[in-house]
């Protein structure tokens, strides 16, 4: 698996959401398959199969989780605000269709385009990384070519 870029934050983040799923998370579902199991014949006892079920998915959630902290990569958050960086919020035009746009650059796991934010990995990010305010920027995407003008990093 590839490093994860983030920053010491969003790891300690991780850090936490993984004790509660290991703690709170691991006991609450233990109390559900409990009270499941307390309910008859497991064969036909539907809330039984549902809380195992619930069961592997938290798991699940937390070996991801656990991969994530192991993959880990700490970066430092843009400091500078002459250059796109890791952290940086910038804002650009695409010159075709004139759309203004404003994201800030943070971890693939933790963006989401819609809320303001762009993976480190995509296409974009990776394209405005290390340009300055007023630089065109080309970027080839799934929808095509693009050119992106920078109006301002903060």
């Amino acid at each position: 698996m590839d490093d994860t870029l983030m920053t010491a934050e969003e790891l300690a983040a991780l850090h936490a959401e993984l004790r509660t799923l290991e703690t709170t998370g691991r006991s609450e579902m233990a109390g559900r398959i409990k009270t499941a199991r307390e309910w008859g014949d497991l064969k036909e006892n539907a809330e039984y199969h549902a809380a195992k079920e619930e069961q592997a998915h938290l798991e699940t959630k937390i070996a991801r989780t656990r991969e994530r902290i192991r993959t880990a990569v700490v970066v430092e958050a843009a400091v500078s605000s002459e250059t796109v960086q890791y952290g940086s919020t910038v804002s650009f035009t695409d010159r075709k269709s004139s759309r203004e746009q404003t994201l800030r650059i943070i971890s693939g796991h933790e963006a989401k385009p819609a809320q303001g934010t762009l993976s480190i990995s995509s296409p974009v990010a990776k394209a405005l990384i290390g340009h300055r305010v007023g630089d065109v920027v080309h970027v080839q995407t799934p929808s095509g070519a693009r050119e992106l003008v920078i109006d301002g990093i903060a």
